[in-house]
Formats: C-alpha cells, structure tokens, sequence
C-alpha cells in the first residue's frame, strides 16, 4: 500500500490520547509529520510527559502504523510533553502551577505524610518552587511537621476577588485543614463537607506560579479521592507503601484506583517507606522488619516504576516532629535516600 500523508492522518486518528481520551488527530497534537519512500517521520505530543507515558504512546503508534501499512516500514517517531503553554490552555485549575502530584497510600500509618513533607523538601532544596496541600481532612500533619501549628493563613484581593494565601515554612507554601481546627479536635465531616473544603484549598487559594503542588491524600480509596480527580487536573500520583503484605494489598488497590476508567492518572512511581531499620550506633546494618523489597516487587508485578527505598531510623521521626524534614540534613542516610528519590522525579517530570 502506497503511504500518503492522508493514510497516515486516518491511521493515526484511531490513537488516543489517554489523558484527554481523545485522538490525537482531532486534539492536534501531531506536531510534524514528513514521509519520505518507506519512511514516515513524526513527532507527537502528550499531556503526560512522564517516560512510561511516552514510551507507551510510542508502542501504540508504531503498532497502529506498521498494521495499517506494513510490518517492515520504517519509523522515526519522537514523542514529547506538551509545552507548558499548551499544558496551561488545557488547565482552567491552577493554571500556573506546572505539575500537580498526588502522594496516596492505600493504607494509614506508612509515612505518606513524612514522604510528602520530604520530597516538598527535596524539591525546594534543588531550587523548584514547590507548595502543598495538606488534603489529609481527618489527620492533617503538615503544620507539625513544618512547625506551623497555630499559624492561619491570610488573604490577598486578586482583581476584586478576596484569596486565601499559603503559610510559608522554608519557603513553601502550605495549606491544611489544620490551620483551621484546633491541634486537639476532631474534625467530624461527612464526605460533601470534606470535599467542598478540599475544593476550596485548590480553588480560593492564591498559589501563585509553582513547578510542583504535592498533595497529602488521606489513606484509602474514598471521597476525598474521588472529589480531587473530578476538581483538580493531576499531573500524577505517586504511592508509599511499606513491604508487608498487608500494606501491600492495600498499595495495589490505591495503584487500581488511579488506573481506573474515569480517572486515569498516570502512577509516576511507588516508594517502599520503613523498608529496614538501621540502629544509630549500626550505621551499615539493615534489619528488614516488615519483610524485604515488597513496594519494589510490587513494582515491577505491575509494571510500574519504582521509586527508591527510605528507612526506618529515628531521625525521621525526630524530624517530623520538630518540623524540619529529614531530607533538610546533609549527609545522612535518610537525606540521602529521599535525595535520589526526588531526582529521579525531576527526571521523569521535567
């Protein structure tokens, strides 16, 4: 069969683009397309700009092409994210923000709080601007962990419209429902009420121009989840675990969530957190407490990137609670450890 350029369009308008769930001919994200004899030369955008994204746009493409011509013709593809101004005409929430991240974890007590304040500090430390929102409704913890317990936020007046601004800790911007409730309470609301207040974190708060907003997501698979996904554009998710098993089912079923028809946010990666304590005094000894490499075989089980692993050691836990994260200490074996993890974030966002 002979390739026109007209073949290749009506070929290519079968691929979809799974964040848009739409093809890529009709959303013009064909960027260049040039044959030449056997050889068809393109480049094509994405929304997701993450790696696995890319490579699987690129798999899908070269199937599509090589079934509606011929198994030996010859590609040249390249495929790319869209450029931050396309991605902000695709945005209406947070437009200047360039990726949103959700941390989830499906089961509590695994460190996705410590996890989040660590990467935010990772992040701020490599010189991005970098906020959070603590979405966490029934526990929030960013205020101790960044040493903002009592703080309140203020408010600005953008073009006669009255904004709530972040509290500030180390330079990133930072709201929770906690600067709204006493430390000691317990905030008792049913799933509307957590919602609409989780809303009005991303959507009457002035957040100004940021490379990343990490949202602290409760544990589980529930309202707050499905209220974000509908409201807010994430960019992807990222999920901690620690290596039982118990923790583990609980991981995959967050991983599936996120996969699912109707949400479809792209899993950036998991983090296995608590994956062996390491005694002050034994600084080269691991005792694998809750089993070994789980998140990492769960990883690879699901074909899903992996992270990195942080451990258990007390300064984690003596960092959080005098609000400065453990990534802000130089040389240690946690700083170290979240250190490769947020690079390996960069690379996969940038």
């Amino acid at each position: 069969m002979e390739i026109t350029r007209e073949k290749v369009l009506i070929a290519l308008g079968n691929v979809i683009e799974p964040d848009l769930n739409k093809d890529i001919i009709s959303q013009n994200l064909v960027e260049k397309l040039d044959i030449d004899g056997e050889k068809i030369i393109l480049t094509v955008n994405v929304v997701n700009p993450a790696l696995h994204a890319r490579r699987k746009m690129q798999q899908i493409i070269n199937f599509t092409l090589k079934k509606a011509f011929h198994a030996n013709i010859e590609i040249d593809l390249t495929v790319k994210g869209l450029s931050e101004a396309a991605k902000k005409a695709k945005r209406k929430v947070l437009p200047e923000v360039k990726n949103i991240i959700a941390i989830a974890s499906g089961k509590g007590g695994v460190g996705k709080s410590t996890v989040t304040a660590n990467l935010a500090g990772g992040l701020a430390k490599a010189g991005y601007s970098v906020g959070i929102v603590d979405a966490d409704i029934y526990g929030p913890s960013m205020p101790t962990m960044f040493d903002l317990v009592g703080e309140r936020p203020g408010s600005i007046n953008m073009d006669g419209v009255t904004k709530m601004t972040p509290v500030l800790s180390y330079g990133i911007p930072i709201m929770s429902i906690g600067f709204f409730t006493n430390q000691d309470d317990a905030v008792i609301w049913r799933g509307p009420m957590a919602s609409k207040a989780l809303t009005q974190m991303f959507t009457e708060t002035h957040w100004g121009e940021l490379d990343y907003l990490l949202v602290d997501l409760p544990p589980g698979t529930g309202d707050i989840h499905l209220s974000l996904v509908q409201s807010v554009p994430l960019d992807g998710a990222i999920i901690v675990s620690t290596p039982q098993e118990v923790a583990l089912a609980d991981a995959r079923r967050g991983v599936n969530m996120f996969l699912m028809d109707g949400i479809k946010v792209p899993i950036i990666g998991l983090i296995e957190n608590m994956a062996w304590f390491t005694p002050e005094e034994l600084p080269d000894h691991k005792y694998y407490i809750f089993g070994r490499d789980g998140v990492k075989n769960l990883a690879d089980g699901m074909e899903q990137r992996f992270l990195g692993q942080v451990p258990l050691v007390q300064s984690i836990r003596e960092s959080g609670d005098i609000g400065r994260p453990a990534i802000m200490q130089q040389n240690t074996i946690v700083s170290n450890a979240f250190d490769e993890i947020v690079k390996k974030l960069i690379n996969i966002t940038k």
